[in-house]
């Protein structure tokens, strides 16, 4: 396959860096859980099993079957595709791309909605195909093939499949103290009070002598997320760069309208709405639609 088809830009690097040391973690966990179960054998089967399972991620039955069971998507039927074939294959031709090296997948949603799976699906909401013109239907698949060619859907994944038992570990071990804390606490404040203290030493303890496990557990979800936004910007600026900068644009400004009509609605029977703030914006993974519609216009003024 052509280099320029699928690749890794520095947002994918960065996430899979940002990763690495959680997925290191990970290991170790499976490593330790398997020892205390198995003989040494049976451990590094389940040690090489694991790391080598995320090349199901590249494996396209296997990424379909994914699609299928955990996304809920399936293939297009007759009828929508032949409204989706021929806007696909204006994309790809545009970005120079055989447009059968990705599956097309559907979604039924009520939501305008695409998104990019692993390393060959791109998927869309039955919406999207009902409502949306083909000259904004093309610029939503620009963005997702924009995913695809800098890589951000696959390391997005793999990332997130080998770093998962140490997040797992990480909740649960966040559970018991809240549990431990908030049971100490029916019997004595004073002694809840005493269990904080105790957590809270152990950790620093912890981030003193292990900082390379403590610290990116402890941030890179938020580091994750800020790259997941640089990532939509340039998969905004790949969608741009094959023509589709107003259309993109014009599908932002529809987002807009309906979220400020969904507000209006919310006000005018007085439901009560709740705002992101700060640390759900830094947990985001797209940024806010003014954003996206900047860096747009700011990709306009360079081509002048």
């Amino acid at each position: 396959m052509a280099a320029h088809q699928r690749g890794a830009d520095a947002t994918a690097l960065g996430r899979l860096l940002i990763q690495a040391p959680g997925a290191v973690v990970s290991l170790a966990l499976v490593v330790t859980i398997s020892e205390a179960l198995f003989n040494w054998l049976v451990v590094w089967l389940i040690a090489l099993s694991w790391l080598a399972s995320g090349a199901l991620f590249f494996h396209r039955p296997a990424e379909l079957a994914l699609s299928r069971t955990l996304l809920r998507l399936r293939p297009p039927s007759d009828e929508e595709r032949l409204r989706l074939d021929p806007v696909w294959r204006e994309v790809t031709a545009r970005a120079g791309i055989e447009a059968h090296s990705y599956d097309l997948m559907v979604e039924k949603s009520n939501d305008l909605n695409a998104f990019a799976v692993a390393g060959h699906v791109v998927g869309v909401t039955t919406y999207a195909l009902r409502e949306v013109p083909s000259s904004n239907l093309a610029a939503i698949l620009a963005h997702e093939l924009g995913h695809h060619t800098g890589g951000h859907a696959w390391s997005g994944l793999l990332g997130q499949w080998y770093s998962l038992p140490a997040r797992l570990a990480w909740k649960l071990l966040r559970l018991c103290a809240a549990l431990a804390i908030r049971v100490a606490s029916l019997f004595s404040l004073a002694g809840a009070g005493v269990l904080v203290l105790v957590m809270g030493t152990a950790l620093v303890c912890g981030l003193i002598a292990m900082p390379f496990v403590f610290i990116p557990l402890i941030v890179s979800p938020y580091l994750v997320a800020y790259v997941a936004r640089r990532g939509e910007l340039r998969a905004d600026a790949h969608a741009s760069a094959l023509g589709f900068r107003p259309q993109l644009a014009e599908v932002l400004r529809y987002h807009q309208a309906q979220e400020a009509s969904t507000r209006a609605w919310n006000e005018a029977r007085r439901i009560r709405q709740r705002r992101p703030g700060a640390m759900a914006r830094l947990l985001s993974n797209h940024p806010d639609i003014d954003t996206r519609l900047a860096a747009l216009e700011g990709l306009a003024r360079q081509d002048l």
